[in-house]
């Protein structure tokens, strides 16, 4: 295995490559963030801790939102949030979010 592919044999879809002509179509897959006190989660991300808690998205409504926390996100979460657009609230700015949007959207066809 080359030092840019990722587990489970998915280096047509995953890399670990960080520069972008290095990892050509792939979706980057940051494993340099899941470390101890790390201050970025990747969405979706599987957290390593007890209960498996997923980072899942939320909408800037939910955040006053008491009972939301970190460790709450489960994969049953995570499966719904991907069904939905959890960056429609974003304005389109700069180069925003579309490639992240249209790459979600190939993976839930």
């Amino acid at each position: 295995m080359s030092p840019n592919s990722p587990p489970h044999g998915t280096p047509d879809r995953l890399t670990t490559a960080v520069r972008r002509e290095d990892r050509g179509d792939r979706l980057c897959l940051d494993v340099q963030r899941n470390a101890y006190a790390q201050t970025a989660v990747a969405p979706y991300a599987v957290r390593a801790l007890p209960g498996a808690p997923v980072a899942v998205p939320v909408a800037w409504s939910r955040l006053e939102d008491p009972v939301l926390h970190a460790r709450r996100g489960t994969i049953a979460d995570a499966l719904e949030r991907a069904r939905t657009d959890p960056w429609a609230e974003l304005p389109a700015r700069g180069r925003g979010p579309g490639p992240a949007r249209r790459r979600l959207a190939k993976l839930r066809d």
